[in-house]
């Protein structure tokens, strides 16, 4: 029998550094990286919709359903083929990230959120998320120098309320979730993820 495989999500507010963190805890590991969304061809198109400037009326239950839908996507053909065959998965953005943002920023009702990324993702969450954590003012500052998308573009109240959320999520849960200080040096902040997953989860 083929252990399965074990499932970790990066996440936190827009440029906490997350998704170079994802790469190189993925490369350590010999694991699955991935992305949600966007971790697959339908997931892409999916994501260009829902980062695209110009859709100014996007209603905030269809977003809350597109996203769902790449998630269904995602597990279809990234996450259950993955976990099945032994191999462990490293995601930038989880399915926590749509509480935070979709629940917490856009203040859609949480039991709806979560229950239909529970259904999208047949009861599979991760079993680690790490907190990427840094001060707002410096997300700021690294926001300035970025092209930014429809998310990003969202005022300073939206993304307080989306670290709120991760903030709250994190306190609550922490058998799953470890808040890790972003600001150190990039070789640092990576032995730190490194050792929490080793100690965490024996891998």
């Amino acid at each position: 029998m083929t252990s399965r495989g074990r499932y970790i999500a990066l996440e936190g507010a827009e440029a906490c550094g997350k998704s170079t963190h994802a790469a190189l805890l993925a490369a350590d590991l010999g694991a699955v990286l991935t992305r949600e969304t966007g971790g697959t061809a339908i997931g892409a198109k999916i994501r260009d919709i829902l980062h695209d400037n110009a859709n100014h009326e996007l209603d905030d239950k269809a977003e809350v359903l597109l996203i769902a839908a790449d998630r269904a996507q995602h597990m279809h053909e990234v996450l259950r083929p993955a976990l099945d065959a032994g191999r462990h998965v490293v995601s930038d953005r989880s399915a926590f990230s749509s509480l935070a943002y979709q629940g917490y920023g856009r203040g859609v009702p949480l039991p709806i959120v979560r229950s239909t990324n529970d259904w999208a993702l047949d009861g599979t969450w991760p079993e680690l998320v790490l907190l990427i954590d840094v001060p707002a003012e410096v997300l700021s500052e690294r926001m300035r120098k970025r092209h930014l998308d429809r998310f990003e573009r969202a005022d300073d109240a939206f993304h307080a309320r989306v670290r709120t959320g991760f903030a709250e999520m994190a306190a609550a849960d922490p058998a799953r979730w470890l808040v890790i200080d972003g600001m150190g040096p990039v070789a640092d902040v990576a032995a730190l993820i490194r050792s929490t997953v080793r100690d965490r989860l024996g891998i």
